[in-house]
Formats: C-alpha cells, sequence, structure tokens
C-alpha cells in the first residue's frame, strides 16, 4: 500500500489544485496513449483524458490502495470511460452505414465524409471480417450493433468472462494488425 499515493488521492479530493495537476503529470501520457489507441482522433482522444480527469477528480475520494495501485485504479477508470464513450458512439442517431447489418458511427452525415474516414473505416471492418468468429461477433455486437457485453453474452448463450475474453483478443488482434499495417 502506497502511502504517497493515498495522500495524493486524498488531496485531490480535498480540491487541492496542485494535486490535480500532478495526477495529470503521473498519468496524463499514459491516459491519453490509451485513449489514441481506442478513439478515432487526437481530438476525441484529449476529450477523453479531459473527461477521465474530471472523473478521477470527481471519485478520489473512493480510492482504496488496499485494493488496487493507483496506476490500476486510474486505468479501471479510463478503461470504463472509454467503453462508455465508444458504446454512446456506437448508438448515436448519425450512424454512417456500411454494407451488412452494423455501423460505425460519424460525427458527420454520410455526404460530407472525407475519402480517408471511409477508406480507413473499410480497412477497419475488412480486419474485423477476417477475425476469428467468436470475436468478430463479440466485436460487431459490442462496439458496432451498441449491445452491452452481457446482451452479447445472452444472445450467444455463452458465459460472460468467455465474452469477455473474446473481445479482449479480438481488439488485441486487431491492434496489431493495424499496428503491422501502419509499419509498412
Amino acid at each position: 500500500m502506497s502511502q504517497q499515493d493515498w495522500m495524493l488521492m486524498h488531496r485531490v479530493a480535498a480540491g487541492e489544485e496542485g494535486a490535480v495537476a500532478e495526477l495529470y503529470e503521473r498519468f496524463g501520457p499514459l491516459v491519453f496513449k490509451v485513449a489514441r489507441q481506442l478513439l478515432p482522433t487526437q481530438a476525441e482522444a484529449e476529450d477523453a483524458v479531459q473527461e477521465v480527469f474530471v472523473r478521477l477528480w470527481k471519485t478520489a475520494d473512493r480510492y482504496d490502495p488496499r485494493r488496487a495501485k493507483l496506476v490500476t485504479w486510474v486505468m479501471l477508470i479510463t478503461r470504463r470511460h472509454l467503453i462508455d464513450r465508444l458504446r454512446r458512439a456506437a448508438v448515436r442517431p448519425d450512424m454512417v452505414h456500411f454494407e451488412g447489418d452494423y455501423s460505425v458511427a460519424g460525427k458527420d452525415s454520410a455526404p460530407e465524409r472525407k475519402p480517408q474516414d471511409e477508406e480507413r473505416n473499410k480497412r477497419l471492418l475488412a480486419r474485423v471480417a477476417d477475425l476469428p468468429e467468436l470475436q468478430r461477433t463479440v466485436i460487431e455486437r459490442a462496439y458496432l450493433q451498441g449491445y452491452t457485453l452481457r446482451e452479447v453474452s445472452e444472445q450467444l448463450e455463452a458465459p460472460l468472462g468467455t465474452i469477455k475474453s473474446a473481445l479482449s483478443r479480438g481488439l488485441m488482434r486487431l491492434r496489431e494488425r493495424t499496428q503491422a499495417d501502419q509499419a509498412i
């Protein structure tokens, strides 16, 4: 248990400006890196980082160093926020529809989309289509159709842990393939 981490979060909960700045200095780059990997634009990632730190500030009094290291707690809050953000984006009314029964959220209406966005979405959908069946199905339903993992679990009549594992493995494969494509 780190007394230093607990004191930092105690100061953050008290609204001490310097403590919030210290928390951001320690974890801002890590939170941004994760947000940038999951969100389509740098601007969205920056917005998400700001939202995560507001959430950390509002929940700082709940941090318990006996249950988790501070970095673990920060990343848990980050992960939850990003998943919520992706789910909200997936069910927005201004969806851009692709071939198939799924859609990818877009901020602009279809005629105003940039060609590079359209190309990026096509590549992403092709990568998703190449995944093993369970991973593909879970990602399509959770991210492209807006279902919760519990709903996907019920739909597929599979344990929730299996669905979470399939999602994790599928996202890891997509990330690896995207990085490999960018290296070329």
